[in-house]
């Protein structure tokens, strides 16, 4: 099963990350913005692993994301990115939708 996971080198998206490609059949297209709360340390083995695709995209960017999905053609998607810093949600709330 082909599953693009956003956020995966967070540190809930990197704990799904290690666990899902320990599951036979699953291929994890990892779609991360790398920012500040992103560390590709926090995917230790998995980020050389067969069954782990990592792709720095910020998610926001639409032709970005189809063009990802187009190539990996995904099964379900695990949409696990966000900002967490709430306060900025006020001033500026489309980037959080």
């Amino acid at each position: 099963m082909k599953i693009p996971l956003t956020g995966g080198c967070g540190f809930i998206g990197s704990a799904v990350v290690r666990q899902a490609i320990c599951q036979e059949g699953h291929y994890i297209v990892n779609i991360d913005k790398m920012t500040y709360a992103a560390s590709e340390g926090a995917l230790e083995d998995t980020l050389t692993h067969q069954s782990h695709a990592l792709l720095r995209q910020d998610i926001y960017e639409g032709a970005g994301i189809r063009a990802a999905f187009a190539e990996h053609q995904p099964d379900v998607v695990m949409h696990l990115a966000g900002e967490c810093h709430a306060d900025s949600s006020i001033d500026g709330p489309a980037a959080f939708v």
